[in-house]
């Protein structure tokens, strides 16, 4: 089982926001692959920070509107 990584998004909600673009769609304009997208919307996989900026530039947002850290009392801060 993979654990679920720290940072949070709002990639779907704000996929829908910008015209309703696909996965497929974001991955082209970013230059990943839709499987990349699809594991990163979920919370499966961190996106190096290079993607993070371009997933934002993509949907036409800023970094903060896409990615959340959720830091808990467990993790070093």
């Amino acid at each position: 089982m993979v654990k679920p990584t720290a940072i949070t998004n709002n990639i779907r909600k704000l996929r829908f926001m910008a015209d309703e673009m696909s996965q497929a769609e974001l991955a082209k304009r970013i230059g990943l692959t839709r499987q990349t997208v699809i594991a990163i919307e979920q919370g499966r996989y961190s996106p190096s920070l290079e993607a993070a900026f371009l997933i934002a530039k993509a949907l036409g947002v800023s970094l903060e509107d896409v990615f959340q850290y959720n830091v808990t009392d467990k993790e070093p801060t």
